[in-house]
């Protein structure tokens, strides 16, 4: 009786560690893809990285739901941007739209700063969308098809299309203008 509990349970633990090291390395291989949702959704906000710390916990708690029926990327996407959303929705946090000052801007002129400075002002024009908005943009930015993005959204491939030009037509008149 023993020896069938002990070696259970050392079983138990075997696979735990598996599981564990399993989800560490593809959340580890996927940093980038929670960064960005971070810098969209928490944009200059002082807590971001403790946002990013609870997205790593919702997914490993949603880690045993995954099911290889999409990729890991997919499933985490859902799974962070759904996340994303409950705390914004949970904090009360609104957007805060602070103009970027001028010493944001006044950066040499290199071709390194040159993309920080169009990344910064991406960002920025993102974080005025609304937060489904986010989602879709940042799904599309990141290549993945309409079929994908409407599968991680839920809803159809055809509203996709309709809601991302929308949104580019958006962050045009956002980035021209300064505002929507």
């Amino acid at each position: 009786m023993f020896y069938e509990n002990h070696t259970t349970n050392l079983l138990n633990d075997s696979i735990y560690l598996i599981v564990e090291k399993d989800f560490f390395e593809q959340v580890n291989a996927s940093q980038g893809i929670l960064q960005k949702i971070c810098n969209i959704y928490f944009y200059r906000n002082p807590y971001k990285e403790d946002y990013h710390q609870e997205i790593i916990i919702r997914l490993w708690k949603a880690y045993p739901s995954f099911k290889s029926q999409s990729s890991f990327s997919t499933w985490l996407y859902k799974v962070a941007l759904n996340t994303a959303i409950d705390i914004l929705r949970k904090q009360s946090i609104r957007p805060v739209h602070a103009e970027l000052t001028e010493n944001e801007y006044s950066q040499p002129d290199d071709s390194y700063h040159l993309e920080s400075e169009n990344k910064d002002k991406l960002y920025w024009a993102i974080h005025h969308l609304t937060e489904i908005e986010k989602a879709i943009i940042l799904l599309y930015l990141e290549s993945y098809e309409y079929k994908e993005i409407s599968v991680i959204i839920g809803i159809s491939e055809s509203n996709i299309g309709v809601k991302i030009n929308r949104i580019k037509n958006k962050l045009n008149k956002i980035l021209t203008n300064g505002k929507e």
